[in-house]
């Protein structure tokens, strides 16, 4: 079963874990200094925040799946867009690895398709402090999102 991802980079992380905290019902399942994360059931979402220097607001959506199976089928699902896919396997970032796909839609909004292989202690990604989203092919002299790199945010 396949479950929603939602990104979003804070200014404020300790007001933001309260506010979500609240707004769920739920702690965070994942709570790190720069990062929370809540595993949801209702709804099912897998929400996260991080306070690492980007330009606060959506950072990237994603669907997460449970198994190499349901990667593959959003893999070939990605394969029939017009634009570029980009893959990860093995990939370190928000304190996983995972292999991923990576697809960004019309408006410039980074789409991952992800399975999380294990949780790792730190949080990866690109020089382990930047971003994990790629740059869109379009646009490889942004950085993450066409938006993040409007507004000065994200590397």
């Amino acid at each position: 079963m396949k479950r929603l991802h939602v990104h979003v980079a804070v200014d404020d992380l300790a007001a933001s874990i309260k506010f979500y905290s609240t707004m769920f019902a739920a702690e965070p399942t994942v709570t790190k200094d720069d990062y929370a994360k809540w595993m949801l059931d209702d709804p099912r979402v897998n929400f996260a925040i991080s306070a690492r220097g980007a330009a606060p607001g959506l950072n990237h959506l994603g669907v997460q799946v449970e198994n190499a199976d349901e990667l593959a089928e959003m893999n070939a699902r990605l394969q029939k867009l017009d634009g570029e896919v980009v893959v990860e396997m093995g990939t370190a970032c928000c304190y996983a690895k995972s292999d991923k796909y990576w697809a960004t839609d019309p408006t410039g909004i980074a789409w991952e398709t992800y399975h999380t292989l294990d949780s790792i202690p730190v949080f990866g990604g690109p020089s382990a402090g930047g971003c994990c989203v790629p740059e869109p092919a379009a646009e490889k002299t942004a950085c993450c999102t066409p938006a993040q790199s409007a507004a000065g945010g994200c590397c």
